[in-house]
């Protein structure tokens, strides 16, 4: 069972530091990046998939060479066999459908194509949760989204997926798809070892993973837009029918915050503080102290 998770870099929020051009283009070659966090919940299900039915899992994503570090963190972090990153200059500024149109460039340029795509459910930057299906649009598969867990047939070829509608986590429907099939996880997603054997297979596969994502290059495929025989015309910027009018920069969290300092036998200064945090919670500070 082959399986592709396509995973991003995103901006590291944390650092405060992300940089644009003067074309409200994010420079990514200038921001500290990291995987995105939503693409964890595909790795899983990938994870999932490739112990319960052997196989191998590729992870791969399309963005500057720094994108190398993102596909590393994927290995070390939940699992992958091998890693293909799609980078070139061609490429720079593509919105969601360019870079829908390049990955299932990608995608069709291996040398197998997967029995399953994973993708996570959207990015921590753009947030539009469009690439997955647009991806899946151009490799022409059935199309599971918003999915909390999983079950392959292998002999009947099916895959049956559990959902959750429209993003109620209230209201869950079970479909099942023919495979090859595209599967866009949730982040309510859970995976699942239910024999002594799988997790024993499970704790292999981790220590395996980790064992050779410091020699990530090792297992590192990179491709340019001739390589995956793309026309730059559909690609990057020129490709993108996306109009950015404006972006607002994303403030820096304050060092330090004003605090007020109260020792615990000040009775009057820890009134003020319960009466502080009852009025936040909604509640009544006077009912609390006869409780």
């Amino acid at each position: 069972m082959h399986t592709v998770v396509l995973t991003k870099g995103v901006p590291d929020f944390r650092e405060g530091q992300v940089s644009f051009d003067e074309d409200g283009h994010l420079e990514r070659g200038k921001t500290p990046t990291v995987m995105n966090p939503n693409d964890k919940f595909a790795l899983e299900a990938a994870l999932q998939t490739r112990v319960r039915h052997g196989g191998s899992v590729s992870v791969m994503s399309m963005g500057p060479p720094g994108y190398k570090e993102v596909l590393q963190e994927a290995m070390e972090t939940v699992y992958a066999d091998d890693l293909y990153l799609v980078s070139d200059r061609e490429m720079a500024a593509a919105d969601t459908w360019a870079t829908a149109i390049t990955l299932s460039a990608g995608i069709e340029n291996l040398d197998q194509m997967p029995d399953i795509v994973f993708a996570g459910f959207k990015t921590a930057d753009g947030e539009t949760g469009h690439t997955g299906p647009q991806t899946n649009w151009c490799l022409d598969m059935p199309l599971v989204t918003h999915v909390i867990s999983l079950d392959i047939d292998e002999e009947e070829r099916t895959l049956r997926a559990k959902r959750l509608v429209e993003g109620d986590i209230e209201e869950i429907e079970t479909v099942e798809v023919s495979l090859p099939a595209f599967v866009v996880t949730d982040p309510e997603y859970v995976p699942s070892y239910r024999t002594a054997g799988e997790r024993l297979t499970l704790k292999d596969l981790r220590a395996e993973t980790q064992a050779r994502a410091p020699d990530y290059e090792d297992h590192l495929t990179v491709w340019d837009h001739a390589d995956i025989n793309v026309d730059p015309d559909y690609i990057g910027l020129d490709g993108s029918p996306t109009i950015v009018s404006s972006v607002d920069p994303i403030p820096k969290a304050p060092a330090e915050r004003e605090a007020t300092m109260v020792d615990p036998s000040d009775t009057e200064g820890m009134t003020e503080v319960l009466e502080a945090m009852q009025s936040a919670a909604g509640g009544d500070a006077s009912a609390a102290e006869g409780d």
